[in-house]
Protein backbone atom coordinates (compact mmCIF):
# COMPACT_ATOMS: atom_id res chain seq x y z
CA UNK A 1 0.00 0.00 0.00
CA UNK A 2 0.89 3.61 -0.86
CA UNK A 3 1.38 5.89 2.23
CA UNK A 4 0.22 9.32 1.75
CA UNK A 5 -0.27 12.42 3.60
CA UNK A 6 -3.64 13.60 4.36
CA UNK A 7 -4.44 17.58 4.30
CA UNK A 8 -4.96 17.35 8.34
CA UNK A 9 -1.58 15.35 8.10
CA UNK A 10 -2.38 12.25 8.52
CA UNK A 11 -0.78 9.16 7.00
CA UNK A 12 -3.18 6.98 5.44
CA UNK A 13 -2.77 4.10 3.02
CA UNK A 14 -3.82 3.64 -0.52
CA UNK A 15 -4.78 0.63 -1.84
CA UNK A 16 -4.21 0.51 -5.68
CA UNK A 17 -5.60 -3.31 -6.52
CA UNK A 18 -9.23 -1.75 -4.68
CA UNK A 19 -10.86 0.38 -7.31
CA UNK A 20 -13.71 2.19 -8.60
CA UNK A 21 -14.49 3.39 -12.32
CA UNK A 22 -14.51 7.09 -12.46
CA UNK A 23 -15.52 9.45 -15.68
CA UNK A 24 -11.87 10.38 -15.85
CA UNK A 25 -9.95 7.80 -14.02
CA UNK A 26 -10.28 5.31 -10.96
CA UNK A 27 -10.72 6.28 -7.37
CA UNK A 28 -8.13 3.83 -5.07
CA UNK A 29 -9.54 3.06 -1.49
CA UNK A 30 -7.82 4.77 1.27
CA UNK A 31 -7.47 3.12 4.67
CA UNK A 32 -6.76 4.50 8.26
CA UNK A 33 -3.94 1.50 8.64
CA UNK A 34 -1.84 -0.25 6.20
CA UNK A 35 -3.87 -3.75 6.96
CA UNK A 36 -6.71 -2.02 5.44
CA UNK A 37 -9.52 -2.76 8.43
CA UNK A 38 -10.88 0.75 8.22
CA UNK A 39 -11.74 2.60 5.29
CA UNK A 40 -10.90 6.54 5.56
CA UNK A 41 -12.37 7.57 1.61
CA UNK A 42 -10.97 7.94 -1.73
CA UNK A 43 -8.02 9.09 -3.76
CA UNK A 44 -8.94 10.09 -7.67
CA UNK A 45 -6.60 8.51 -10.17
CA UNK A 46 -7.39 11.39 -12.18
CA UNK A 47 -5.60 14.31 -10.11
CA UNK A 48 -4.19 12.18 -6.75
CA UNK A 49 -6.46 14.23 -4.91
CA UNK A 50 -7.81 13.06 -1.47
CA UNK A 51 -10.60 15.69 -1.21
CA UNK A 52 -13.50 13.42 -2.39
CA UNK A 53 -16.75 12.85 -1.25
CA UNK A 54 -19.35 10.22 -1.91
CA UNK A 55 -23.09 10.41 -1.10
CA UNK A 56 -25.59 8.27 0.04
CA UNK A 57 -26.24 6.85 -3.61
CA UNK A 58 -22.80 5.56 -3.65
CA UNK A 59 -21.67 8.52 -5.95
CA UNK A 60 -17.99 9.88 -5.59
CA UNK A 61 -16.43 13.31 -6.91
CA UNK A 62 -13.34 14.43 -6.85
CA UNK A 63 -13.71 18.68 -5.43
CA UNK A 64 -10.99 19.16 -7.25
CA UNK A 65 -11.19 17.69 -10.76
CA UNK A 66 -14.54 16.97 -10.96
CA UNK A 67 -13.74 13.10 -11.49
CA UNK A 68 -16.95 11.43 -10.74
CA UNK A 69 -18.41 7.86 -10.20
CA UNK A 70 -21.95 7.53 -11.17
CA UNK A 71 -24.36 6.04 -8.33
CA UNK A 72 -24.83 2.62 -8.00
CA UNK A 73 -28.37 2.78 -8.33
CA UNK A 74 -29.97 5.35 -10.69
CA UNK A 75 -33.30 6.40 -12.44
CA UNK A 76 -34.86 9.81 -13.01
CA UNK A 77 -36.24 10.14 -9.73
CA UNK A 78 -32.80 10.65 -8.35
CA UNK A 79 -32.70 13.96 -10.06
Amino acid sequence: REVVTSSDGDRVYVDRTERERGSEGPFYAVYVSDRGEDRWGYRCGNCGSLDTAMDTMGRIECTVCGNVRKPEEWDAAHE
